[in-house]
């Protein structure tokens, strides 16, 4: 029976086809709900790691014990798995091993745009790219198919239009799931030290010839002929956009992005009079088509950064046979909405105390990187997940006594568990100052709440072993570990004072679950309102940036004086305040009390 499936959705389902018994990843938008698709497959192990790098580990080592396993993640992820990834296409596979690389154009939820095209050429590795939801499940099960054919990892990418847009999809038979027979001695093979992997680089070079024959006849590399003035190389998404405004063009839809068929393109170059290639972000097939002495055009008409869109291409390759869109009555305005942290979220009170204290704050990839914005204003870096603590102990080496209290590492509970651990080590290790505040809220909020080795449950729902941060931190050499309440700004406010003035490496960590978090967060009792008399209009409360506080213009004048008494007083909307309180704690007038009925 057909269905319609995002193409996140129609990868685990292709995964469920293949017969893939082990899956594993790290959570990120656009990949996330690959892995959480996977769930209702109980044949399959599915399990998040602590990062990347270890998820590929994982899946190579069920790969080598002849079972097919499938690696998820977004783009970013695969520089923190590029260790093993690089080293992988040496060993081989004895079950297919499949890495989903799910790209992120325009930054939708990610801090770059890079193109992960070219780490299939980096790793030497097949990569297919699918242009809608039938590919994506199709694609899958091709994917294990060359992986095991010519015994390497082979990626698979898409990126966030495929991953979260809907098409039809036709189920496929179901692949009895492999039965893991155990790995095989071969350490010639498996042992990647020099003498070995000397003669492992020449086999993956034969390899990627015998790769290369094949992209010919791959059956997702086709043409399809119309009138060849106009010839159109492309693949992924752009397909789709390209053949909706160019319906009388020809074209070499690709659904092999590397290696390249290079006799087939050479055979589609002659046939068509002007060729153009369609792809986002970097000009990946352009360069090589080029190098193959065909004139293309491609990034010279079309834009290099953010995502394709019908209007995009259409504009940059003009086309005057496309009917003009006619629009019809006035384009409605939609008011911004600038991202905000979550009314009553627990990081809140942390970011306004560092706020206060004009501490320097390296940080970190989260939900909470958006205190950098207006009014919180206290983030002052941020690079990729982990960076934040070994950033902090570099500016303190730099500056060396000068540093205290003057500089704070944040990191959330799930990114330290994913790249923070090392750089606390190391700061702890080499003598550092630094104070690294660990944001507990019990969840991987960021990407839709997933769990991590501090909650002590696993993907599945089991119960697991939790990690006590304090037993951990000072296993790594740190001496001072404290826990503050988030909510209370006061000792919030104390508590970093006194340890960014501590000459040692020390932790405070943050404990309070987010409100998202419906398994361990416990409403607040009351509600609070502001009394209009009451507020003097001094803007403290709206410091904290909390989305429930508005403010409410007021034109008032002393008649005798002719004084202005004050532009406005500050109100809270009942429908978003959570009841956390810390408006009340900011201002001095007395003004923000509990409200009389209990929520």
């Amino acid at each position: 029976m057909k269905q319609m499936l995002s193409g996140n959705e129609a990868i685990a389902r292709g995964a469920y086809e293949a017969g893939v018994t082990v899956s594993t990843g790290y959570p990120g938008t656009p990949s996330t709900e690959i892995m959480e698709s996977l769930l209702q497959f109980k044949e399959i192990a599915v399990e998040w790691c602590p990062n990347e790098k270890v998820a590929l580990e994982v899946g190579s080592g069920a790969s080598l014990a002849g079972a097919r396993a499938l690696v998820v993640m977004k783009h970013v992820g695969v520089n923190v798995a590029a260790d093993p990834l690089l080293t992988l296409p040496y060993i081989g596979v004895k079950g297919g091993l499949v890495l989903v690389t799910a790209d992120d154009p325009n930054m939708y939820s990610s801090q770059n745009e890079q193109d992960n095209r070219h780490y299939a050429r980096f790793a030497k590795v097949p990569m297919l790219e699918p242009s809608d939801s039938q590919e994506a499940k199709d694609f899958v099960k091709i994917a294990f198919s060359l992986s095991e054919r010519f015994d390497t990892l082979t990626m698979l990418r898409t990126t966030t239009r495929i991953s979260h847009s809907e098409s039809i999809v036709r189920p496929g038979r179901i692949q009895k799931a492999s039965t893991a027979s155990g790995p095989l001695k071969n350490p010639q093979k498996h042992v990647m030290v020099p003498v070995n992997a000397r003669d492992r680089h020449r086999q993956v070079e034969k390899r990627m010839r015998r790769l290369a024959a094949f992209a010919e006849s791959f059956p997702a590399n086709r043409i399809e002929w119309n009138k060849k003035d106009r010839g159109i190389i492309t693949s992924g998404t752009c397909y789709q956009y390209a053949k909706e405004i160019f319906t009388d063009a020809s074209f070499l839809k690709l659904g092999m992005v590397y290696p390249l068929p290079v006799k087939m393109i050479e055979y589609f170059a002659r046939q068509v009079k002007n060729i153009y290639v369609i792809e986002e972000l970097d000009p990946f097939l352009e360069e090589q088509i080029r190098s193959l002495g065909i004139k293309v055009l491609g990034k010279s008409l079309l834009p290099v950064c953010g995502e394709y869109n019908p209007d995009i291409i259409a504009e940059g390759i003009k086309d005057d046979s496309r009917p003009k869109a006619k629009r019809k009555g006035k384009k409605a305005s939609i008011p911004d909405r600038p991202p905000n942290l979550c009314p009553g979220c627990p990081h809140r009170g942390i970011f306004y105390s560092l706020n206060k204290l004009k501490v320097f704050v390296t940080g970190d990839i989260g939900c909470y990187t958006l205190a950098y914005m207006p009014p919180l204003h206290s983030l002052d870096t941020c690079v990729c997940m982990g960076a934040g603590i070994g950033q902090a102990h570099g500016v303190e080496q730099a500056i060396k006594g000068d540093a205290l209290g003057k500089v704070a590492a944040v990191i959330g509970d799930s990114t330290f568990f994913h790249s923070g651990i090392t750089g606390l080590l190391n700061s702890a290790y080499n003598r550092g100052i630094s104070t690294v505040i660990i944001l507990d809220n019990r969840f991987t909020a960021m990407t839709g709440g997933q769990d991590h080795p501090g909650t002590g449950i696993t993907m599945r729902g089991e119960q697991s072993h939790a990690i006590d941060y304090f037993q951990f931190c000072h296993a790594l050499g740190v001496r001072t570990v404290r826990k503050v309440d988030p909510y209370n700004l006061e000792e919030v406010f104390m508590t970093i004072k006194e340890e960014v003035n501590r000459p040692e490496v020390s932790v405070i960590i943050s404990e309070a679950p987010c409100i998202l978090n419906r398994r361990e967060y416990t409403p607040f009792p009351f509600r609070y309102e502001i009394a209009a008399a009451a507020c003097t209009g001094c803007r403290r409360c709206l410091k904290l940036g909390c989305p429930a506080i508005g403010w409410k213009e007021i034109r008032s004048r002393d008649e005798k004086k002719g004084k202005k008494l004050k532009a406005g007083v500050a109100e809270i909307d009942p429908l978003l305040c959570i009841g956390c309180s810390m408006c009340s704690q900011v201002c001095n007038e007395a003004a923000i009390t509990a409200s009389s009925g209990k929520r």
